[in-house]
């Protein structure tokens, strides 16, 4: 039997081509009776200017039936909506096609996820029960595939002019938090800090400077916890605040619908998420080469002099926290110096690039 992972570009394709190794052996050990897969990995951006399950079914018809592929399971990283839920998988077990939206799947333990629910997913279309005892077996094992301890994941609404037959979706608090952990793991935060080299380079000559400046000695001593507290959330707030805004970031519904809103909601709060993580990061590096700069260049005589204080550790601690937020908001004006188009690509992943590239060609 022939079975094709049908992958978005980027993410989708990592994740089919890692599973591919084990996922024939392990699908005939499970269907048994000496039948034998063969899988193929096959990647595409099935889902271009288009995010409607039903016409994305279509297309996985069209591919299957060009190629001739038995079992076609579809991956892509784009959260999926249908009928106001965020879709998990499309089973149509009479073509053998299935779409599985991978944000639904979580943010941790993609990899294991997804490979069990593929592998749940190919054993269900492959044995196309006739029972209705048979249908309801197969109902609950993919439930359990698919779902997590504490996601509530339950069938969803199928219409009658649709190829589909069977359908999960997740819905509620726990059920949006999964997809949102889902697309922020899609658009991998970790990449931001490097794409925001320039703004790195301003925020490094900002605080070091100020590690040397007497003021900013005064102005750490005589700040307490609350009040560097409040310094650290402004500043990367600020620093949030104006990469959204200058790399216009901000997603905006082309439609007034309901659907269109909560689509939208979920992007712009995976895009907070996404940049918050990428900037804390870069926080936290500044916080310890400020430390390390400090312990270099500053002198404990002339620091008490000024300040009237003794440097210990707490007195090192305080003054590169201090600075870290200072040199953060030199970090957001130095930001300005990137191209809108690298804070993208930092920002997003491929497929969410290629829709927002979309919308703008659209609008």
């Amino acid at each position: 039997m022939v079975v094709a992972l049908l992958a978005d570009p980027d993410a989708p394709t990592e994740v089919a081509r890692r599973m591919v190794r084990m996922l024939p052996a392990r699908l005939a050990a499970r269907a048994g009776r000496g039948r034998r897969f063969e899988v193929r990995v096959v990647s595409e951006p099935f889902t271009a200017e288009c995010e409607e399950p039903s016409t994305l079914m279509g297309r996985i018809a069209d591919r299957a039936s060009e190629e001739g592929w038995d079992v076609v399971v579809a991956l892509t990283d784009l959260p999926l909506h249908t009928q106001g839920r965020k879709l998990v998988v499309n089973l149509d077990h009479e073509h053998g096609l299935a779409l599985l939206s991978l944000p639904a799947l979580g943010g941790f333990r993609l990899q294991t996820r997804a490979g069990r629910a593929v592998e749940e997913t190919v054993i269900a279309l492959a044995e196309r029960p006739a029972t209705a005892a048979e249908k309801r077996q197969q109902r609950e094992l993919a439930r359990a595939a698919f779902a997590g301890r504490l996601t509530p994941i339950r069938p969803g609404s199928v219409d009658e002019d649709e190829s589909t037959d069977l359908r999960y979706v997740v819905s509620g608090p726990r059920g949006y938090v999964r997809v949102l952990a889902g697309m922020v793991r899609a658009n991998r935060p970790w990449r931001l800090v490097p794409g925001l080299s320039k703004a790195l380079a301003a925020a490094l000559a900002t605080g070091a400077v100020a590690t040397v400046n007497s003021t900013v000695w005064s102005l750490a001593e005589a700040l307490s916890a609350p009040r560097l507290v409040i310094a650290t959330v402004g500043s990367i707030a600020l620093m949030i605040g104006w990469l959204i805004v200058d790399a216009e970031l901000w997603h905006r519904p082309t439609e007034s619908s309901p659907e269109a809103k909560l689509r939208a909601n979920l992007y712009n709060a995976s895009t907070v998420v996404t940049v918050g993580i990428g900037v804390l990061a870069c926080y936290v590096g500044l916080l310890v080469i400020n430390f390390v700069w400090a312990l270099f260049i500053l002198n404990d005589r002339v620091f008490a002099s000024m300040t009237r204080a003794p440097l210990d550790a707490t007195g090192y601690l305080t003054l590169s926290w201090f600075v870290a937020s200072t040199a953060t908001v030199g970090g957001a004006l130095g930001s300005g110096l990137e191209s809108d188009e690298a804070i993208r690509a930092a920002a997003y992943s491929k497929r969410e690039q290629e829709r927002r590239n979309m919308l703008q060609d659209q609008e």
